[in-house]
């Protein structure tokens, strides 16, 4: 057989990932014409049918005014958060410089499991967005298991904005979109590109000090000032969804479709409440999330807005967090201003977790030797040092190998005090 007529034979195989439904396939019809039995409880609830062809998915709207109140926060302070972006020169996972409120994409997905994979199944896509004056939280619902092309039509019809904004949805969400796509990706819109706000990891690096596990409920109680009334658990929706499938009684699955909508609405308040940590010093920020913030900007190479946030403490709150005291002497250190790094290690106190007393003495034995030529001072230094090390319990390697790195040191900041003794 000849190639030509290999590749024709093939053509029928070949996925064409720019597929779409004819539009004349695709329509919104009354749900009155649907066999989904208690039509009213769902019409009264705001859903409304989405065909195509024969099929169809749910789909339910609901708008709030940007004055409403989510938390700790109004939802026009979203506005305010994105406008003090357009103002940030650096570079960071959460920046959204250069985009506006209404792109942004608050997104979140309500699945048959936790397991990843083909089996797995998203019975609910979720997204709020900023148009006008409102926030507009729409949802797609699979009403049957083999009805994904209507629901994933649904959705990706409309999903022409630039950036996710999830919890943990980089790990989870987004992949199982992908992969439930995949199957029927020759009868649905593409996917589109997307930029991606997951701000599980921001809450784990500003909030994780304070709290055991930072599943959004719990941010949501400690940090944002929300707590849900009545709500479904989101472990139990899985079991909801199939007592739905069986029964068909909505009551269940509009919990669940509550439980989904208050996610994105407090991803819109988190986001908020993120960006203001870490483009302003809130007053009603502690110690420990501006320290954490100052940490994330640091990490992210913002170093001067990073020294600003260990300075806010350090000079304003009284100089006793010992975390961000050491962090604005490192600060200090690697601008070379070694007079001010040294002040700041010299009136640390003893009361410091140990872990952080060990370099401050490190850094101070080095300066006195290096930068000042003080090698008495540097030797007190060191023995000071030698003694915590000593009255440390662990006996391991890193240990091992500070000591020997501080032997070394002694003996050469005594060899220079000899020297300088005979010149």
């Amino acid at each position: 057989m000849s190639l030509k007529n290999k590749l024709n034979r093939m053509k029928k195989h070949i996925v064409r990932e720019d597929a779409e439904v004819d539009k004349e396939t695709v329509k919104m019809i009354d749900m009155a014409n649907t066999d989904l039995p208690h039509k009213e409880t769902w019409k009264e609830h705001g859903t409304t049918t989405y065909f195509v062809d024969d099929d169809y998915c749910l789909v339910r709207e609901k708008r709030y005014p940007l004055h409403h109140k989510h938390g700790n926060y109004q939802f026009q302070d979203l506005l305010k958060s994105v406008a003090a972006w357009q103002n940030f020169n650096g570079t960071h996972p959460l920046s959204s410089k250069g985009l506006s409120p209404e792109d942004l994409f608050f997104f979140d997905t309500e699945t048959t499991g936790l397991g990843g994979g083909v089996g797995n199944t998203i019975f609910l896509l979720g997204h709020g967005r900023v148009e006008g004056d409102e926030v507009v939280i729409t949802q797609h619902f699979l009403p049957q298991p083999g009805s994904e092309i209507p629901l994933y039509h649904s959705f990706l019809k409309t999903v022409d904005y630039n950036t996710l904004v999830t919890y943990n949805g980089k790990a989870f969400d987004w992949p199982q979109v992908k992969t439930r796509h995949t199957l029927i990706k020759e009868h649905v819109p593409k996917l589109p590109s997307f930029g991606h706000f997951d701000l599980y990891h921001g809450s784990r690096r500003l909030f994780k000090h304070n709290m055991d596990s930072v599943k959004l409920i719990n941010v949501e109680k400690k940090v944002l000032d929300f707590e849900r009334v009545d709500d479904v658990p989101g472990y139990l929706a899985p079991m909801i969804y199939f007592d739905f499938i069986e029964r068909r009684d909505p009551e269940g699955i509009l919990k669940v479709m509550e439980h989904n909508e208050l996610d994105i609405l407090s991803l819109i308040t988190l986001y908020t409440h993120l960006t203001f940590q870490l483009l302003e010093v809130s007053k009603s920020s502690t110690e420990q999330e501006t320290f954490e913030a100052g940490r994330w900007l640091e990490y992210t190479g913002n170093e001067k807005m990073a020294k600003e946030r260990f300075e806010h403490i350090v000079n304003e709150r009284g100089g006793q967090h010992h975390a961000s005291v050491h962090h604005l002497a490192l600060r200090y250190k690697k601008d070379k201003e070694f007079d001010k790094a040294s002040a700041l290690w010299e009136g640390i106190d003893d009361d410091c977790p140990i872990e952080i007393k060990v370099i401050v003495l490190e850094e101070l034995a080095k300066i006195y030797e290096h930068k000042r030529k003080d090698y008495d001072k540097a030797l007190e230094k060191c023995l000071e040092l030698e003694e915590l090390l000593h009255n440390i319990g662990s006996s391991g390697g890193k240990k091992a190998k500070r000591l020997e790195q501080l032997y070394n040191r002694m003996n050469r900041v005594s060899s220079k005090i000899d020297r300088k003794k005979l010149t």
